[in-house]
């Protein structure tokens, strides 16, 4: 920052260069999501000055009153002293078996859907049975960019991975790029979201078809995060048993795990409770190799009693009933789960105008050759900085975001925008600092 400006930011220079120098961070540019956040709770809690925070994907709309009611009438019933079954409540299985027939018309046996500690337990779970799976494939393929937590716990479990930004590969030049990997023999498994965190970015059916013939061809298990389910507004995916239907490679191969949140589209983030849905087929599934870590040499038998009964022996169980009632409701028809989340994408639609009309470019940008959608997230950069120089510039701003560098993403020149926790009442206040900001770097 140039010091004749170093008098006019909306925050006080002095408070946040104090701040981040009393965290200790060597870069504000390459720090975790976590340490923002604890880095603008610390600024704003001097300063006395509320941020635009866009660092964090925290759901910020009430959570239904189906699904809260549903748990307290657990609670009073008495279900916080009984365990649960590890694999869910009979109720709620057959429930989440319904949700995925009725919105993304795949069809899967109760016995293969499983309550887990949110998305993220279930995808712990995931990596580290399929980790096992085969002795002679030993690591995982991120399609990135994505959520920087699940490579974490690649580090924490010690396992292989390998990735790659599909920026340069949409269409079908992502077959070619795919096969490159799988051909070496090595991959027992690919991650990606979609709707994707952090460039919104959503696969079409064309690619999504690509990954599946690939999955079949070279039997490799496809993880597919779901954690903004229904959420790319540009279709209604709100109707249970009509199409359109949430797009997604289940209906191109057997080898699948779809992990799907409640943290977004049920906004019951805080209870920690998703969804881990196999395919019949992979839930099956027989190898001896998984002989050498379980007492079951089939998948979902491991995955059950071995990784989830280790892990955590279940989900809470009020918070099971909670998640019944929602998706029954859903299921029913009765209860418009896209509705109240349709406003993240009313949000997004007006802070990129703000964004773009001083001097911001979307970096991901188009879905091949389609206007990307408005939704949860947007990515941003400024002309002549990195993600790295401008998130440690916009700071100062009263504006925080995330480096799309900690994604996995090559566009090193970017930022992670969530429009979550940004209130309408807010924009004039981003106009303004925005205003300020393109003020001081137009060159």
């Amino acid at each position: 920052m140039k010091e004749i400006f170093r008098d006019e930011t909306p925050i006080s220079y002095e408070i946040v260069s104090r701040q981040i120098e009393a965290m200790n961070l060597p870069s504000v540019g390459k720090a975790s999501i976590r340490e923002i956040k604890r880095l603008i709770d610390n600024i704003e809690r001097e300063s006395g000055k509320k941020y635009i925070r866009m660092e964090m994907g925290i759901p910020g709309i009430k959570p239904s009153e189906i699904g809260t009611e549903a748990e307290i009438a657990a609670l009073r019933n008495g279900v916080a002293a009984v365990y649960p079954d590890i694999d869910g409540t009979p109720a709620l299985k057959n429930e989440i078996s319904r949700f995925v027939k009725n919105f993304l018309n795949i069809s899967v046996k109760p016995e293969a859907c499983i309550p887990t500690v949110g998305s993220m337990q279930g995808s712990f779970a995931a990596f580290l049975t399929l980790s096992r799976l085969n002795q002679s494939r030993d690591t995982t393929l991120f399609i990135d960019p994505g959520f920087p937590v699940h490579k974490q716990q690649h580090k924490v479990l010690g396992l292989k991975f390998d990735s790659f930004d599909v920026y340069n590969y949409r269409g079908e030049k992502l077959r070619e790029k795919l096969e490159s990997y799988f051909a070496k023999g090595n991959i027992h498994s690919v991650l990606y979201s979609n709707p994707n965190n952090p460039s919104w970015i959503c696969f079409t059916d064309e690619e999504l078809k690509i990954i599946g013939e690939l999955a079949t061809k070279y039997d490799v298990v496809i993880c597919e995060d779901l954690a903004y389910f229904g959420m790319d507004f540009r279709k209604d995916y709100s109707r249970p048993g009509v199409p359109p239907y949430q797009p997604s490679v289940a209906h191109y191969t057997n080898n699948y795990i779809l992990f799907i949140s409640s943290s977004k589209v049920f906004s019951y983030a805080g209870q920690r409770i998703g969804m881990m849905v196999i395919s019949d087929q992979l839930f099956a599934k027989r190898s001896a190799d998984l002989l050498r870590n379980y007492n079951s040499d089939v998948f979902g038998r491991a995955m059950i009693f071995g990784t989830v009964y280790a892990l955590s022996s279940g989900t809470a169980h009020s918070a099971q009933y909670a998640l019944a009632a929602m998706l029954k409701a859903a299921n029913d028809g009765g209860f418009n789960f896209i509705e109240d989340v349709k406003l993240y994408g009313d949000k997004a639609h007006i802070m990129k105008e703000l964004f773009t009309s001083n001097g911001f470019r979307i970096v991901y940008d188009t879905d091949v050759d389609k206007p990307i959608a408005d939704g949860f997230y947007f990515t941003i950069s400024y002309p002549g900085f990195t993600g790295e120089q401008l998130i440690e510039e916009l700071i100062f701003y009263g504006i925080s975001a995330i480096s799309l560098a900690i994604t996995g993403s090559e566009r090193t020149e970017g930022l992670r925008a969530c429009v979550s926790l940004v209130k309408p009442e807010q924009f004039p206040d981003l106009k303004e600092r925005l205003e300020k900001f393109r003020s001081h770097h137009t060159n």
